[in-house]
């Protein structure tokens, strides 16, 4: 099988393995299959916005031209940093965006991904959003009517939990019985405001999500396409948004969306 054009994040669906699709141009291709087969990537030297699809020599916040980055509402400072997000006030870089993205229910959420983290997503992205971040179990710790007010709580536990994904330990993670977020979730609600614990979600549900890894790298080392322009070898595993090789090299999908790339799969 090849397949040829711009890639982009992969699509999940949380079944019991979690199932993969990979965008390359116009095609979607199924990645679960494609584990235990030898995979070889060419980089063809060119980076496509993925909103307006200019040639851009650099991608900017993971596959966006200048131009966009500087002007779009999904590149803003405050998707990062939702506690920034200032669209509950009428203030936005796109009002009638914010409406259907920032001022729309949002939760915060404690997942395990190789560490214990906080992070914010909006109702629609769950759970996507736990399964694009390799989290093994993630449970909603507040439902809140902004992304605002969600990026207030998380800043708050912040303090407690860490708000960032260690990626290694993550593509390395094999036991989770000894993490019991329920216990977890108690003891963040306390710590909050009581003017933030009218937020807590009555949803209780351990979310748990099972990916299609053949084995567990022991160590891991990320590769890109800037300074790897060719790459073949066997895939072992898939979790996040990175291909995991018998090698030990892991690719990041999304971090290279909108590159143009060659795909040949030996069968």
């Amino acid at each position: 099988m090849q397949k040829q054009g711009n890639i982009s994040k992969m699509r999940t669906d949380l079944k019991d393995v979690v199932e993969y699709q990979l965008p390359i141009g116009e095609e979607m291709v199924n990645v679960n299959p494609l584990v235990g087969k030898k995979l070889s990537f060419t980089y063809l030297g060119q980076i496509n916005c993925i909103h307006c699809g200019k040639i851009t020599k650099t991608s900017f916040a993971q596959g966006y031209c200048y131009s966009c980055f500087t002007t779009l509402p999904q590149t803003d400072e405050s998707i990062l940093r939702p506690e920034l997000d200032l669209s509950y006030l009428g203030i936005a870089r796109d009002m009638e965006w914010a409406k259907k993205h920032t001022l729309q229910p949002h939760f915060v959420y404690l997942a395990y991904s190789g560490n214990l983290k906080v992070g914010v997503t909006r109702e629609s992205q769950v759970p996507t959003r736990w399964m694009d971040q390799g989290a093994s179990k993630a449970i909603k710790l507040a439902k809140t009517p902004n992304r605002h007010i969600a990026g207030v709580i998380e800043v708050a536990l912040k303090k407690h939990f860490s708000d960032k994904t260690n990626w290694r330990a993550m593509l390395k993670l094999t036991d989770t019985e000894g993490v019991d977020l329920l216990s977890e979730k108690k003891k963040a609600s306390q710590l909050l405001h009581p003017e933030l614990q009218q937020y807590i979600s009555d949803e209780d549900q351990v979310f748990e999500m099972i990916y299609p890894m053949n084995s567990q790298p022991e160590k891991v080392v990320s590769f890109g396409f800037e300074k790897e322009k060719e790459y073949s070898g066997i895939l072992k595993g898939i979790k996040g948004q990175y291909l995991i090789f018998e090698d030990g090299k892991v690719l990041n999908i999304r971090k290279h969306n909108g590159y143009l790339v060659s795909l040949n799969v030996e069968e």
